[in-house]
Parts: structure tokens; sequence; C-alpha cells
């Protein structure tokens, strides 16, 4: 028998997968989220996910950042498909030697991701684990032709990102292999790893637009993003425009670390990872602007399944990797 951490989290899922006796689905299995059909052109759109003390808590997060980064999870992914969250139902699992002052700023950082994006938590669990477990339930609701898949990506579209990248894998090398950054980029990306955010108002104004073929969240890193899509459509990528934040760059040269690593496989950046039809890529950007926030071109679908970058003159293979519970893990 094989364990699990040598199976990994995808091999895991899609073992359950084959034994589920699934309906047909308006989003498919193992998209960033679920959909129920519910009548009147509606559909009632599932999300859950949880956040493990061991793996997605590093040193010196506070448990108000934690519990605030475990609705960030979910609302991201709800993002990515361009729906507003209703309702939030959180399970909480709180090992015996937790204090009342920990367990009151768990539930104030919960508080806080939810009221910041909206929405409300409206029920839940607690258990008694070996290790911090926060499972976050999110529900939406929308109309049947509003969500952004991530299959329909088509040769010649935009592939473009709504943020820059490489910002929490620097953040997570300070805190764990204790490298230096000067004070206003160690800020920077500490903060990236403490307090992320979901591109909620983006995804919300992009669905609306109709150009986008494909979305999906990036919180398992940019180049297994890219992998997903590139499945899920049968399509490739030629990304020419790497989205390494500046900051990110500089740290990279100074310390003599691969910058092309830190953007491409870090993970946990909560961006969302798109492509745009050419004829709408206006229409794309005005919207995202509209909203306060940013899109970023970096590159183009190929018809080819190769996923290819082009870097300082270079043409480098992208490796099907990223984050990935029982092989990533600390």
């Amino acid at each position: 028998m094989t364990t699990a951490k040598k199976l990994g989290e995808r091999k895991i899922i899609q073992m359950i997968r084959e034994v589920l006796s699934l309906p047909s689905m308006l989003i498919p299995f193992g998209d960033d989220v679920s959909g129920v059909e519910i009548g009147n052109n509606r559909v009632a759109i599932l999300k859950i996910d949880m956040l493990v003390g061991k793996t997605d808590v590093p040193p010196t997060m506070s448990f108000w950042q934690a519990g605030r980064k475990a609705v960030v999870m979910n609302v991201s992914d709800f993002a990515a498909k361009g729906v507003r969250p209703i309702a939030l139902l959180v399970a909480l699992g709180v090992p015996p030697n937790f204090l009342s002052g920990d367990i009151e700023q768990l539930a104030k950082g919960l508080n806080a991701g939810a009221r910041e994006y909206a929405t409300d938590i409206v029920g839940g669990d607690t258990g008694e684990p070996s290790d911090l477990v926060i499972s976050c339930s999110l529900f939406g609701l929308t109309k049947r032709n509003l969500p952004m898949l991530r299959r329909g990506a088509r040769p010649g579209d935009i592939v473009a990102v709504t943020g820059f990248f490489g910002k929490t894998a620097t953040g997570l090398k300070l805190l764990l292999a204790n490298l230096s950054a000067p004070p206003r980029a160690r800020k920077l990306f500490l903060h990236s790893v403490f307090e992320p955010s979901a591109r909620l108002d983006e995804g919300l104004a992009l669905s609306r637009t109709g150009a986008v073929s494909a979305s999906i969240d990036s919180s398992d890193g940019l180049a297994w993003s890219l992998y997903e899509v590139g499945r899920a459509s049968g399509a490739g990528f030629m990304i020419d425009n790497l989205p390494v934040a500046p900051e990110v760059l500089n740290f990279a040269r100074h310390n003599g670390i691969d910058p092309v690593e830190l953007a491409l496989y870090g993970g946990e950046e909560y961006e969302l990872v798109l492509t745009i039809k050419q004829r709408s890529w206006k229409k794309a950007l005005q919207a995202v602007k509209k909203v306060g926030g940013s899109l970023i071109r970096i590159g183009r679908v190929t018809e080819r399944p190769d996923m290819i970058l082009q870097w300082e003159g270079k043409t480098i293979p992208i490796e099907p990797r990223g984050w990935e519970h029982f092989k990533s893990g600390k």
C-alpha cells in the first residue's frame, strides 16, 4: 500500500473521484469551486478549503492572521469564478493546549476576513485535533452563464494576471532560511505572507465583461495554475513577460537565487490567472481598472500543449510543479 505522502494531494483527489458517483455538473469536478443548479437559471456556488497549522501557518504568524487567511483562501476561489460569497460556515479544530486569548484572536481574524469581503459567518462546528485546523465552507449564488471556468482557453487568447508574483515565496525564505532584505522590501514580503488578499473585486468585474475564456486562482503557484488551465482547455502557453515583482528580482539577484523559481513555483499568492479573448482585452483592462485593480499581460495561449517561458533571451520549459499537500509540507 502506498502512503499518502508518496501519493500527494492530487493523486488522492483522483482516487476519491474515481469511486464517487458524480452527477452531471455545470462546473467540472476539480475546478476552484462546485456548482449546483437550483432552477430559474441560478446556480448555488460552494467551496470548502482547509487551513492546517503545520502547513499553512508560518513562524510568527498571529492567530488573528491565521483566522483571516482561512477566509481569504476560500474567497480567492470565488474570485476566480467571478462569484460574490454570501455566507460562510467554519469548522474549527483547536488543540487542547490553546489559550482563551488564542481562540479569541482566531475568531476575530475569521470575522475580519468575512467582513472584508462582505460576507457573514453563520455557523459551524468545533473539534479537538492535535494541530490547528480551520475548515471554511463558502456559499454564493450566480446566474448560470456567469462563472468563469478553468476550461475555455483558445489559441491566440491573451494570458494575464492580476498582480506580480514571488513576494510570498520570498517572504517565506526570509522566515525559514534566515535571509535578509532591506526594511521596506522585507515589510512588503512579510505582508504578502501574513496578510494576503483575494482579488474578489477584479473577479466580479471580469465575469460581467464576457472577456474571460478561462480563469483560476494562483494559490498553488503560477506554473501549476497554467498547467491546470492548459489541461482543462487542451492548450499550451507562451509566457514572454514573467510577472516577477521588481523587489523580488532585486532580492533574488542580491542573494544568488533564481527569480524564475520564486515567481513560477512559490504558491499562496492568491492572484487570478486568466485567459482573455483578444478582441475583449481593452474591455477587460477597463473593467479591472474601474475597481482599482490591475491586469498584466504575460503571454498568449498556443495550440500546441507546451508550456514555455521566454526569459532574458532564453527559452525555458515551465515545469508542472507547485504547492502540493503531503509532498510540499514542512
